[in-house]
């Protein structure tokens, strides 16, 4: 059975976006991105909510395209409508029925892409089986959390791997522990 893989960008403290959803402060380019951009071969399906889907339409991302052309995309949301093209799906219930059922699928790791509240939805739901976290060294104060409270929830990860870049970001990697 294959994982779903949170891989995305966060602050010292924690936030992967500004309160209004922006990400700048974040930097744009350095071997950081390079490395994540080769990384993004490594997957063949893509999930997330509808505001992340929708982020993408700031930087040229036509509605109901694909954001990753390698990728199978699903997209979870109870009020995004529009025409879709060939691999972009949009699943409006069930929810954890199509998560398992991707899961099950034969293939690589699911990325998770970004989405505060979707991932802590899936962290609630203990769904989560790798992170991939790209530490930035800038601190927001305030913005979008790693994970949206859903409720209680206690998950835990070990640590697998850890990288270093010359843009000084850290890219930590943790699976879920088998230990609990």
């Amino acid at each position: 059975m294959r994982g779903i893989c949170y891989h995305v960008a966060t602050t010292l403290d924690g936030f992967i976006a500004r309160l209004d959803g922006s990400i700048d402060g974040f930097p744009p380019d350095g071997d950081h991105v390079d490395d994540y951009n080769a990384t993004l071969a490594e997957y063949d399906t893509v999930i997330m909510g509808r505001r992340t889907y929708e982020f993408g339409f700031e930087f040229g991302l036509e509605p109901g395209a694909r954001a990753y052309e390698n990728m199978e995309h699903w997209i979870f949301s109870k009020t995004l409508e529009m025409q879709t093209s060939n691999g972009v799906h949009i699943v409006r219930g069930d929810w954890l029925e199509k998560i398992d059922e991707l899961k099950k699928a034969d293939g690589p790791d699911i990325y998770l892409c970004g989405g505060s509240i979707f991932a802590g939805w899936l962290l609630t739901e203990k769904r989560i089986d790798r992170l991939k976290l790209k530490v930035n060294p800038i601190v927001f104060g305030s913005g979008l959390s790693l994970f949206a409270s859903q409720g209680p929830t206690l998950n835990h990860f070990d640590l697998i791997g850890v990288k270093k870049y010359n843009s000084g970001v850290l890219l930590l990697e943790y699976q879920k522990s088998k230990a609990v």
